[in-house]
């Protein structure tokens, strides 16, 4: 038998790749000296750094990473300025050239502040970070269950991730969400300046008087009548809450967004631009701006003037159980239903039947009109609604997500609100996409649109 020729495109070059990328990372990141926010969390880094770059862009020269480049691949690559380039070795060539052009030279118009999502799949991880940059600040969203299956326990995940504060100087700050026990006990350890932040507990800086609120948003086509449809879509829903610092009290009003997660991320944001100087009045003007990134509680026009909550991101029992909380509290119309459509849970380790049942549970408790489950693991979620007193009646089971995807489009009426939601490995975006008014606007209003995802 003849040996197989080996090519650049099956030798395996990520080592390679990230050890020189770590490597330029640091010489960029010392020449150039940035202050590096970092942000890490079982859930909720995305928000909370898309509302820091809401918060600071207009002030000062900020870079944020992009996508998901949290990691040892993708952290270095922020700092460069450049995108991961696959199996292009040519494309790599360029990255690692436009890298040394960066150490060798001077570019004037660096950014002043990289805001960094710092990731932690397994232990080590954000060790591994924190040789490449140090923080400015470093901030904590919450610790949930994500990752078990490499960190076996929370505790383990909790350590972790409370190196990005517990390594700052103490000239530094830590941003952390007080209403986490686990974080709220790693600010004992902190030795640098400390923001805290949170709805529920006592913190520096607080949101209350909370209210999802339905906005009026209509579209120009007529009813049989002449009179104007109400649109349910992007902006038919909004957040509007009172953010309290110091004795004074602002007003916060985001449109088109929902969800818990979505007030923790604008509080972080306003806990990075009181550091920076920045007064409650600026910051909460800033934050009319934040919408949630793609695949985060976002509401889209669905067919059959049907709305869509689109949680499509990723999924864990924590990010779970608050979305349908929400779904809970929005109204759909005159005889309309919410539905629940959840794919598998992954990486929940030992955790997997217990945290798919809890979702299950939930469901039935919120009473919650129609469950649809994708995939082997997701029969759990199905078993915890039943025996917590859902009807079979209103319980589907699908293997794929293509097949739940047609069965619902046939059921779905006028007014229904529609739950999806997912690990990324289960695709979940493909049903939503199905299920959008406008498929033409997939690229631009969901996640995992890219030729790499297709």
């Amino acid at each position: 038998m003849k040996k197989k020729k080996k090519s650049l495109y099956n030798i395996n070059m990520k080592p390679l790749i990230q050890y020189i990328l770590k490597v330029q990372g640091k010489r960029i990141f010392r020449k150039y000296k940035p202050d590096v926010i970092g942000i890490t969390g079982s859930v909720g880094k995305t928000s909370a750094k898309e509302a820091v770059f809401i918060v600071l862009k207009n002030k000062f020269s900020v870079r944020r990473s992009i996508k998901n480049y949290n990691n040892e691949i993708g952290l270095p690559l922020t700092l460069i300025g450049e995108e991961a380039k696959g199996k292009d070795f040519f494309g790599w060539f360029k990255v690692f050239s436009r890298a040394l052009a960066l150490t060798s030279q001077t570019d004037k118009d660096y950014p002043k502040v990289m805001i960094l999502e710092m990731g932690a799949d397994k232990p080590g991880d954000i060790a591994y970070l924190l040789k490449i940059v140090k923080c400015k600040i470093g901030m904590i969203t919450r610790i949930g269950e994500s990752h078990l299956e490499a960190f076996k326990t929370v505790d383990r995940i909790k350590k972790e991730k409370a190196l990005i504060v517990r390594e700052l100087e103490k000239t530094n700050w830590a941003v952390l969400n007080f209403d986490d026990e686990r974080i709220k006990d790693i600010a004992k350890d902190v030795k640098a300046n400390y923001i805290s932040y949170g709805i529920h507990e006592k913190a520096d800086l607080q949101a209350s008087e909370i209210n999802l609120m339905k906005i009026d948003a209509r579209k120009n086509d007529k009813d049989a009548e002449g009179r104007e449809k109400p649109e349910l879509g992007a902006k038919s829903y909004g957040l509007s809450f009172k953010m309290l610092y110091k004795g004074s009290a602002v007003p916060v009003i985001l449109e088109g967004v929902a969800g818990q997660s979505a007030i923790y991320a604008c509080l972080a944001g306003a806990a990075a631009g009181i550091i920076y100087g920045m007064n409650l009045i600026e910051i909460t003007d800033a934050l009319k701006n934040y919408k949630n990134p793609k695949g985060r509680m976002n509401f889209i026009p669905g067919v059959k003037r049907t709305l869509i909550l689109d949680d499509t991101y990723n999924s864990s029992p924590q990010s779970s159980l608050e979305a349908l909380e929400v779904l809970s509290k929005l109204m759909p119309g005159k005889n309309a239903r919410r539905y629940a459509v959840f794919g598998d849970m992954l990486e929940l380790g030992e955790y997997t039947e217990a945290g798919h049942r809890e979702v299950g549970e939930k469901i039935a408790e919120l009473e919650i009109d129609e469950l649809i489950v994708v995939g082997e693991r997701s029969r759990d979620i199905a078993r915890g609604a039943k025996q917590a007193g859902m009807s079979d009646d209103f319980i589907f089971h699908f293997s794929g997500n293509e097949t739940a995807a047609v069965f619902l489009k046939e059921r779905i009426k006028e007014g229904d609100i529609i739950l999806v939601k997912g690990s990324q490995a289960v695709r979940m975006e493909k049903v939503v996409k199905e299920l959008m008014a406008d498929p033409l606007r997939a690229g631009e209003l969901l996640v995992r649109q890219g030729e790499d995802w297709a």
